[in-house]
């Protein structure tokens, strides 16, 4: 790798971690800018995974105080967690590169719109709180949902902290705090299991996600330290612009083909 590319990758993966700890949607960062530098997809797409999920793990020592009031909602959704990652990483390896490639431009623009619908989803959720308590049943379809959205998860990733919140919301639970704490914690799950499933398939880029991980780390821990200073949405108005105009190239590249 030459110096510039080094610079670029840093700076990627130093700005995604600082926007998944003010607002999420690093990923819509990281990913492309492995493409940029020539990285086959089902590579990036793993190499990003990993590196992210190294700079954001640290997050969860700071929920570790509200672990004990979500407890009995971790151990409903932490095995279709687990299996959902999995199932969708082995999806991913299971996709021939091509094919993933042409994925690529949907499964951005979804993520894109999903990030985008953030102030909807907090108002339905406001809604949604006022629930006096979820039905068995309703338990039930959370527990489905979150392993669809496991499956998207350890797939391709990005958005799924949008989804559980929307979940849990519906569900009636209130308080953003603990609702914040099952989403970090789920999702660094997803994503563990999805990184390690690429770490076995071999799909890892070493040298390019070494530099991504520590880059990232440096990233989360500076936004989560200025998180309460930065404008959120100034923050996803910038990432939503990069993922609009990022899928809009990759549909022009492959429609032009």
């Amino acid at each position: 790798m030459r110096a510039g590319e080094i610079a670029a990758l840093a700076v990627a993966a130093f700005l995604a971690g600082a926007i998944n700890a003010i607002a999420g949607g690093g990923t819509l960062l990281t990913f492309p800018a492995l493409l940029f530098f020539g990285t086959r997809e089902i590579v990036a797409n793993a190499t990003s995974t990993l590196a992210l999920v190294i700079g954001t793990g640290g997050s969860l020592y700071g929920f570790r105080a509200r672990i004990t009031a979500v407890r009995p909602w971790l151990i409903r959704f932490v095995p279709p967690s687990l299996l959902g990652g999995w199932l969708g990483s082995v999806l991913l390896t299971r996709t021939g590169n091509e094919t993933f490639a042409k994925l690529i431009p949907y499964l951005l623009l979804f993520s894109t719109l999903l990030f985008l619908s953030q102030g909807v989803m907090k108002r339905l959720m406001g809604a949604a709180s006022h629930v006096q308590g979820p039905s068995r049943r309703g338990v039930w379809v959370a527990i489905g949902f979150q392993f669809a959205v496991a499956v998207y998860g350890g797939y391709f990733g990005a958005g799924i902290g949008i989804l559980m919140l929307a979940s849990l919301g519906f569900l009636g639970l209130n308080d953003i705090h603990e609702m914040n704490t099952l989403k970090n914690i789920l999702g660094s799950l997803i994503n563990l299991v999805a990184a390690i499933w690429f770490v076995i398939c071999g799909l890892i880029d070493w040298p390019r996600m070494c530099i991504m991980a520590a880059a990232a780390v440096a990233g989360y821990f500076l936004g989560a330290s200025f998180s309460l200073r930065i404008p959120q949405k100034a923050v996803r108005r910038i990432v939503t612009a990069i993922g609009f105009a990022i899928s809009a190239i990759l549909f022009w590249k492959q429609f032009a083909r």
